[in-house]
């Protein structure tokens, strides 16, 4: 008699328990930033000290993705999964009900570690197919996920006005028991039996970091998200302080560059088998930089607009959808054997990068500053994108195939 699928463990799981799992932790990210103005009242500290809440939760989930990886192929990402969720849920309680603002910090740090789920839904994918299908899966993976997201800000500002702040935690906590629900009865173990002891793995990692498939891949990826992060850390402020939008205009814009984000990982699910990997991440960075070159301009000829940024970082969304799902899958696929570690390593690269950019945004922006701090902060980033993939493209057809 066949097993039910809720009691199989080795069943792979269904890719929508994959866009809820990492749903989650997109929304653990963005649901709260319209009401950071208001939190940092109700704490009595300054913006940049309530900010920490955005690039403190990135420096700590950079360091979890780079843990994560490692363990998840020693121990399977099933087991690893559930924990991370588990820790997730008592530290998202610990947010709501914390006396001060040292406290709440803190637990916002340890909620960080449902970012591994970035990680291991990428490592999952790579697990069950090859390459060119892991972008193309990859990239509905983030397109669905990104629709979490794209009205989150939305939602939280709203619950801002009507509850206060802290009911956009409220929300974050039933999402969590869901998806940890959701996991336990459908995502089924896609390691190998007994996983890759970390022997081995250490003996594999100098062949990981001396290749420039990896190291082109990761860099490009990580300007491309790094301009994302950046725009998390001085929107808000931007919003409210530049051009004196309410928390439920910020929240509604911010749904602009996810619904781009959308877009584009539906345009590389659909392409990415046709066209390979290095030529979505080379469209998706050069049609980024080029929106972000508009903006800029219509900022500096003094043409600022809430509609002209928002819409021009929405096309940005676009790109990075079409650049970031290859950019994972080309790390990922440089030592398919050591899958999990290179997502970990390129994520917490990614991470660390953004987190900077995220602080650097937020020191940059002042009363008088306007927006152009933030838009060619953002700009030269994703420059560097596509400096990094003209790069591995060079090297590829040179020695034909993908770059190792």
């Amino acid at each position: 008699m066949p097993v039910p699928r809720f009691l199989d463990r080795s069943t792979p799981p269904h890719i929508v328990t994959l866009v809820l799992a990492t749903g989650a932790a997109a929304l653990s990210l963005n649901i709260f930033l319209p009401s950071l103005p208001a939190m940092a009242r109700h704490f009595g500290v300054d913006y940049g000290v309530m900010q920490l809440s955005v690039s403190a939760y990135l420096a700590m989930s950079g360091l979890m993705q780079f843990v994560v990886g490692p363990i998840s192929d020693r121990f399977g990402r099933r087991k690893v999964m559930l924990l991370v969720m588990t820790v997730f849920i008592l530290a998202t309680v610990g947010t709501m009900i914390a006396p001060n603002v040292t406290i709440f910090l803190i637990c916002r740090m340890i909620q960080a570690m449902v970012a591994a789920c970035f990680v291991l839904a990428r490592a999952i994918v790579r697990d069950m197919v090859p390459a060119e299908q892991a972008a193309s899966m990859i990239g509905y993976v983030t397109m669905g996920m990104s629709l979490v997201p794209m009205v989150g800000p939305a939602i939280g500002g709203a619950l801002d006005e009507i509850y206060g702040w802290q009911a956009s935690f409220v929300l974050l906590l039933v999402s969590g028991l869901l998806v940890a629900g959701l996991i336990w009865f459908d995502l089924g173990e896609t390691v190998a039996r007994g996983g890759t002891g970390f022997r081995a793995q250490l003996r594999q990692y100098p062949k990981l970091l001396a290749s420039v498939g990896f190291w082109g891949y990761c860099l490009s990826g990580s300007a491309a998200a790094g301009l994302f992060y950046a725009y998390l850390g001085g929107a808000p402020f931007v919003g409210a302080n530049v051009y004196h939008l309410s928390p439920v205009q910020i929240g509604y814009f911010f749904a602009i560059p996810a619904v781009g984000y959308a877009i584009g990982n539906f345009l590389s699910g659909r392409y990415t088998m046709r066209h390979g990997l290095n030529t979505m991440v080379l469209a998706g960075t050069l049609l980024a930089t080029a929106a972000l070159a508009v903006a800029l301009a219509f900022d500096l000829l003094g043409l600022s607009h809430p509609a002209i940024f928002f819409g021009c970082v929405g096309i940005t969304g676009i790109g990075n959808g079409l650049a970031l799902p290859s950019a994972n899958a080309g790390m990922m696929s440089v030592r398919p054997e050591l899958a999990g570690t290179a997502s970990g390593l390129g994520s917490t690269i990614m991470v660390a990068f953004g987190a900077a950019l995220a602080s650097l945004a937020g020191a940059l922006l002042g009363p008088d500053s306007g927006a152009t701090p933030l838009v060619a902060l953002m700009f030269v980033t994703s420059a560097l994108s596509v400096l990094a993939i003209l790069w591995v493209r060079a090297r590829a057809d040179r020695r034909g195939g993908l770059q190792a």
